[in-house]
């Protein structure tokens, strides 16, 4: 940016926490989105009367918010759109069981976990939590953006919150996370289409980052028909922690990597699924050996 105006000046001195909302908010395509919704912010702050804004960091996270909103929304009307961004690193470590030294050496993973959990959030909730819970934006005018109620959008917030604390702890990875998941793959291995229903969220969501991008995938009747599609996969994989969360890392035949797939699980259901089966993104993860 060239302009070296005072509310240039001002504006570059938010740029860092503007980019770090948006990127929050958009999740897994956010490096170039997030970009482009701070920009915007600029233009839209380089069109308004400077003098009648009384709070700038406020302002800013405010039109942040409903940029970032708006995209999320045009996401979710588009859910199969696939994208050219990659999904954050994965960190995928082999799950040797519910051991509590593990799970606390885990705990430095979660920022990344959270992308993840994040994804499993429908765009208001996914408002809510990151503006109040992560940066602080009074439930006000959080309740502005979403057009609700102060006392609605604390309910919206308080919603989200549960969610992503029921996945973001470092205890993650216990007993019936693995059994739901287990459940899952078992199923998928079966073609029993009921059986995957009763584990999966009805609004689940599936990202996968493939050689053509990243595509995602809203609904648990859809994943679910996916699943059955890709049991020859699960019945050859092993069981690993991706950024903390319980996974399955698959191989083919001949030695090289297949997929990666991360679930969330949320009281007894799978209400996200990530997956990677790019050869060029799996090739540059560090993975353990086949089991």
């Amino acid at each position: 940016m060239s302009d070296t105006s005072p509310v240039a000046e001002a504006f570059e001195a938010q740029r860092d926490r503007l980019c770090a909302v948006a990127y929050r908010m958009l999740g897994s395509h956010a490096d170039a989105d997030a970009e482009d919704v701070v920009q915007e912010a600029w233009l839209r702050l380089s069109r308004q009367d400077t003098a009648a804004i009384h709070n700038l960091a406020g302002w800013l996270t405010t039109v942040v918010g409903r940029i970032s909103l708006d995209v999320l929304r045009s996401r979710q009307t588009r859910p199969e759109t696939s994208y050219d961004d990659r999904l954050p690193e994965l960190v995928v470590t082999v799950d040797d069981g519910p051991a509590p030294e593990d799970d606390v050496a885990l705990a430095d993973s979660v920022g990344l976990a959270l992308l993840v959990v994040l994804e499993s959030l429908g765009p208001s909730e996914r408002l809510a939590f990151v503006l109040h819970d992560l940066f602080a934006v009074p439930f006000d005018e959080i309740g502005r953006i979403l057009g609700k109620s102060t006392d609605a959008t604390k309910m919206i917030a308080s919603r989200a919150r549960r969610r992503v604390q029921a996945t973001e702890r470092p205890t993650v990875v216990g007993r019936e996370q693995r059994e739901v998941v287990q459940a899952f793959l078992a199923a998928a291995r079966r073609g029993d289409f009921e059986g995957l229903l009763r584990v999966l969220d009805p609004e689940v969501r599936l990202t996968i980052d493939t050689p053509d991008g990243v595509v995602a995938t809203l609904g648990a009747t859809k994943v679910a028909a996916g699943a059955q599609l890709s049991a020859g996969a699960a019945a050859r994989g092993r069981a690993v922690l991706v950024n903390g969360l319980p996974g399955i890392v698959s191989w083919r035949e001949e030695g090289t990597p297949l997929s990666v797939i991360a679930f969330t699980v949320v009281d007894g259901r799978i209400t996200g699924i990530t997956a990677v089966t790019n050869p060029a993104t799996l090739a540059s993860m560090d993975l353990p050996d086949p089991g």
